[in-house]
């Protein structure tokens, strides 16, 4: 058959081909989300929509990790911080709160996925820490009898209660629930609002993914102080009073092993083998979520880390207990009114 070499036909083939790679740099492009506001809540600050209000859950010029951004695993050590033998959040106070206040315990159990009746326990399993990062997270506030939703970046310092996986899931300046970052958010590119801090830098904004919960839940985390002086280890589901002696700090607190660099979700995208848990029903504990139910595996590639094992410390009321001797809890800021945002 007689062929036929048109230089047009050529032509028309090669646009065609730079129009269909021109379309998938584009949807390349569009998985990261660039034109997300991100809002920057300063430590003590209690940031928009809060649940309530309670003082003295952070502290200031907290020591920062060295290692920040990208994703961390939550059972890493020296991730957390919090003072030996002092709690940074009063869980009962919460707990107390939303039971006198139905319609917010409604909302505030949804955002969780857990039943209303399961406040109580799931509350006392979580563990009182500090960030030690900037942080990325959802943050849930509650207006006009219902629970809101909007990224925000936690200031290093800011008290939290994190759950089994090493996720934080109540700001407890305020009692609002958070929940994981959406993925396509990209801190790089976002805009932020809120007032900013002195160091705060986009590459340095910290996601935190779940302990691989086939190695179980997190039974000890391992803390540093907030001068970084020290390290010391605290059982899950305690608030101080069970904090073990003084030890070395962490070798990431001297140097950044290859393993805890940024990840690719810095844009806005994680590879495959640290998908997040699906959703679980309610009672069931997850990477996510935790309540005080049977646990349930699913995938995870975190690697394994010192002063961390498998198992569950069981159903003991931990955050219930008196904390022991020791000095006085972390002091913050008392919360003040947000100023303009401000977009930069």
């Amino acid at each position: 058959m007689l062929e036929i070499h048109s230089p047009i036909a050529g032509h028309r083939a090669l646009a065609g081909a730079v129009a269909v790679l021109a379309l998938t740099a584009g949807a390349l492009a569009g998985c990261g989300d660039a034109g997300a506001t991100i809002t920057r809540l300063t430590v003590g600050s209690p940031g928009p929509d809060p649940y309530t209000l309670m003082a003295n859950t952070d502290k200031m010029d907290v020591k920062e990790r060295p290692s920040a951004g990208g994703t961390k695993d939550g059972d890493s050590p020296g991730l957390y911080g919090g003072t030996r033998r002092a709690s940074t959040c009063d869980q009962q106070k919460i707990i107390a709160f939303l039971q006198a206040n139905p319609e917010k315990a409604r909302a505030w159990a949804g955002v969780q996925g857990i039943p209303v009746s399961d406040i109580p326990r799931y509350v006392s399993r979580l563990t009182p820490v500090l960030l030690r990062t900037d942080t990325l997270v959802t943050n849930h506030g509650y207006q006009d009898g219902r629970a809101t939703s909007a990224p925000a970046v936690l200031q290093a310092g800011m008290g939290v209660l994190v759950n089994g996986y090493g996720v934080p899931v109540v700001k407890c300046n305020c009692g609002n629930p958070l929940t994981r970052p959406e993925k396509k958010i990209s801190t790089g590119n976002a805009s932020y609002t809120g007032r900013s801090w002195p160091g705060f830098e986009k590459r340095n904004v910290t996601r935190i993914r779940p302990r691989d919960s086939r190695k179980g839940t997190i039974v000890t985390f391992v803390l540093v102080d907030p001068g970084a002086t020290m390290g010391f280890e605290r059982p899950r589901a305690t608030e101080g009073e069970s904090d073990g002696p003084p030890t070395a700090l962490p070798s990431t607190e001297t140097e950044v092993p290859t393993s805890d660099s940024p990840a690719p979700s810095d844009s806005g995208l994680e590879s495959p083998a640290t998908e997040s848990p699906g959703t679980e029903s309610p009672g069931l504990e997850s990477p996510g979520t935790e309540s005080p139910g049977p646990e349930t595996p699913d995938p995870g590639t975190s690697p394994e880390s010192p002063g961390v094992t498998s198992g569950d410390p069981g159903t003991g009321t931990g955050g219930m207990e008196e904390p022991g001797d020791g000095p006085a809890s972390p002091i913050s800021l008392p919360p003040s009114e947000e100023p303009a945002p401000q977009v930069s």
